[in-house]
């Protein structure tokens, strides 16, 4: 596989990513952040496929081709780590909840539903204000998040279905937090392979729903006060991921918005510092069990705000030794649920 990609953007060192103990955020009011979420998307794609509107969105983005997801490369751990700010050591979730149970061993900590704290609650607890919204194509990403945190949580059959309700949220409410999974790629990637045509010509078709995000906001000139991330939950192999191989586990990170930094970020990212970099643009303090740390190197300097003592943590249960079974969700059922393939 290759890592270096052949993009001809320019590429800057920068500083060190720095810890979530040291909370800070940036000097921007009422930001508004966008993440899509390309299940299957791998590094290969980004650089083989047609993806004009991904190389313009990292035209202007710190992005990297070498984030890492975690063990098992599996939906349901990557992107609970992605929205949790933790690896499932410390989330519990294991599989995708077909063959074995979703939560098969009780979480570090617990709000009081039960549930690994995701940046949806956080945020809602901590600016109760805020307008979230998730929009998803794999109908078990809801079944990793709290309900009480999106305002809305709306399942759609087709991407194109998932991107077209997102955007008209988006048009009529302007969310604080909006995130979009789509799941075509990952879709492709099971049928004909992870390196067939058909798998490029899904990750083209997610390159088109990307760009009609990067439309809207253009069109809003709403640059200003708008990010947008763009990353997955593994890539794949043959037909199937959940392998032990760089090919399924390192995945694109791709965020722009105001004072991020254009370029390829110098410093290694893990999935779960997404959580934990929405948290810090937001200026919100990250559970103890979140160990995500902010990817501040994306932005400049000039436009950190000074680090802030972290208040108690709220809505926090101790952990019990629970089982998966005990832990399964509230109208969780097996519909949707992807198979551990």
């Amino acid at each position: 596989m290759r890592f270096q990609t052949r993009l001809g953007f320019l590429v800057f060192g920068l500083a060190a990513i720095v810890s979530t103990r040291a909370q800070s955020g940036l000097s921007i009011h009422d930001p508004h952040v966008i993440v899509i979420g390309v299940d299957g998307l791998s590094v290969d794609a980004v650089e083989t496929a047609p993806t004009p509107r991904l190389r313009e969105l990292m035209a202007r983005a710190a992005w990297t081709l070498e984030a890492r997801g975690v063990m098992p490369t599996l939906s349901s751990p990557n992107w609970e780590s992605v929205i949790g700010g933790a690896p499932p050591e410390q989330h519990g979730i294991t599989s995708n909840g077909y063959f074995h149970p979703l939560v098969e061993f009780a979480p570090a900590c617990r709000d009081l539903e039960g549930k690994f704290r995701t940046i949806f609650g956080v945020l809602r607890d901590q600016k109760p204000a805020s307008r979230i919204a998730v929009f998803h194509e794999w109908g078990g990403f809801a079944n990793l998040l709290e309900r009480r945190g999106p305002d809305v949580i709306r399942h759609e059959s087709s991407g194109a279905r998932t991107l077209a309700a997102a955007l008209e949220y988006w048009k009529g409410r302007h969310p604080s937090l909006m995130f979009v999974h789509l799941d075509g790629v990952d879709h492709a990637g099971h049928q004909t392979g992870w390196l067939s045509a058909n798998y490029y010509r899904a990750v083209t078709e997610a390159d088109g729903y990307v760009g009609q995000v990067l439309n809207e906001i253009g069109k809003e000139d709403a640059w200003d006060s708008t990010f947008v991330l763009v990353t997955s939950d593994h890539g794949g192999t043959r037909r199937g991921h959940g392998r032990n191989s760089l090919a399924e586990i390192l995945i694109p990170w791709i965020l722009a918005g105001p004072g991020v930094i254009p370029g390829r970020l110098s410093t290694p990212v893990n999935t779960y510092d997404t959580a934990a970099t929405l948290a810090w643009i937001y200026a919100v303090d990250t559970p103890t069990c979140w160990t995500g740390r902010p990817v501040v190197a994306a932005f400049q300097p000039s436009l950190h705000t000074r680090t802030r003592p972290a208040p108690p943590q709220p809505s926090c249960v101790p952990m019990t030794p629970l089982t998966g079974a005990a832990l399964r969700f509230p109208g969780q059922s097996e519909d949707g649920l992807k198979a551990s393939q």
